[in-house]
């Protein structure tokens, strides 16, 4: 019981997003201290990918390109078929989810691969790490492009969504080009910066509580939580649940039935069954400037959760079965 509570029990990093809702509902601001925190986060978040960029090996980039087929597979399974999930999820919207919730859904269909989990998932169940590390970022860095594209045609016009060309270019000016630039600065800042890995990851959980205390605070003066009814926000939680549950089985047959071998189909069961909350509460701020940002920020929110729960329990149940067949 104990070993299972642990497994189940919220990381820090999820009561604390916990605890930022709760003080945004609260607390919220507005008026001219809402708009300074707002251009803050802009700031938090470009210096967020800057770091990233400055992170990432060029080797790995060029090591993890030569192996195509997992790439293509990955970002098939990442910008295909979740997104064809998702709208599979439209009858569900009918009667259990609001509007705002709905377009939620398919705003996390059309999200990118997470970078540092899914690398992390992938080493611990004994997977192509390398390849981990291109595939994820590739997936983070196309996803810039892809996924205010992907909800131009998934959601049309609802959501109050920015012009998606328009939504790309502020895309790329917030988190591509710091990202650009930071891995350009990388032969002089880079062993700084992994001497201070931890820097990175309170940076990035850092950035997401402020954006989604700024998200929370504006859609809660907007009456966020007058117009969710508490059955919408269990649905939200189902259709989250059911995502992940027909995601990481059917991308393990696939990777199978490719003739991938089995450390390759490890990296593409954790690579394109994720969904970054890193990268997509930013996107979601360019993207939906104008609409009801809370509601659609959060089916992303209790995803995150469960992939982290499920892939936990996966990743060590792999692990165990390489060390038997080492045994062996």
């Amino acid at each position: 019981m104990t070993r299972w509570w642990s497994r189940l029990r919220p990381d820090n990093f999820t009561l604390a997003l916990l605890a930022t809702v709760v003080l945004a509902s609260v607390l919220p601001l507005t008026g001219a201290a809402a708009k300074g925190f707002d251009r803050f986060t802009d700031i938090a978040i470009a210096a967020l990918f800057f770091l990233h960029g400055a992170r990432l090996p060029r080797e790995s980039i060029i090591a993890g390109l030569l192996h195509w087929r997992l790439h293509i597979t990955i970002l098939v399974c990442t910008f295909v078929l979740f997104p064809l999930l998702g709208l599979a999820m439209k009858p569900v919207a009918g009667w259990a989810l609001t509007p705002e919730l709905y377009i939620g859904v398919l705003f996390l269909c059309a999200l990118p691969s997470t970078v540092q989990s899914s690398i992390a998932f992938t080493s611990i169940a004994g997977g192509n790490v390398p390849a981990a590390v291109c595939a994820a970022s590739l997936s983070s860095i196309l996803g810039v492009f892809l996924t205010p594209l992907l909800m131009t045609v998934l959601a049309g016009s609802q959501g109050a969504m920015a012009n998606p060309l328009h939504a790309v270019g502020a895309i790329m000016l917030q988190l591509l080009v710091p990202f650009v630039l930071g891995h350009l600065l990388r032969p002089w800042i880079g062993r700084w910066i992994e001497r201070r890995r931890p820097l990175l990851r309170y940076t990035d959980q850092g950035t997401v509580l402020l954006v989604v205390y700024a998200a929370f605070g504006e859609s809660v003066n907007e009456g966020l939580w007058r117009n969710t009814p508490p059955l919408s926000l269990l649905a939200a939680a189902l259709v989250a649940v059911v995502l992940l549950a027909i995601a990481m089985p059917g991308i393990g047959w696939l990777a199978r039935r490719l003739g991938f071998n089995r450390a390759d189909r490890i990296t593409i069961v954790f690579c394109g069954s994720k969904k970054s909350l890193a990268t997509g509460v930013p996107i979601a701020k360019v993207l939906f400037a104008g609409g009801s940002l809370g509601a659609i920020v959060l089916p992303i929110m209790i995803y995150h959760q469960i992939q982290l729960i499920v892939c936990s329990v996966v990743a060590q149940r792999y692990a165990k079965q390489n060390a038997e067949t080492a045994q062996q």
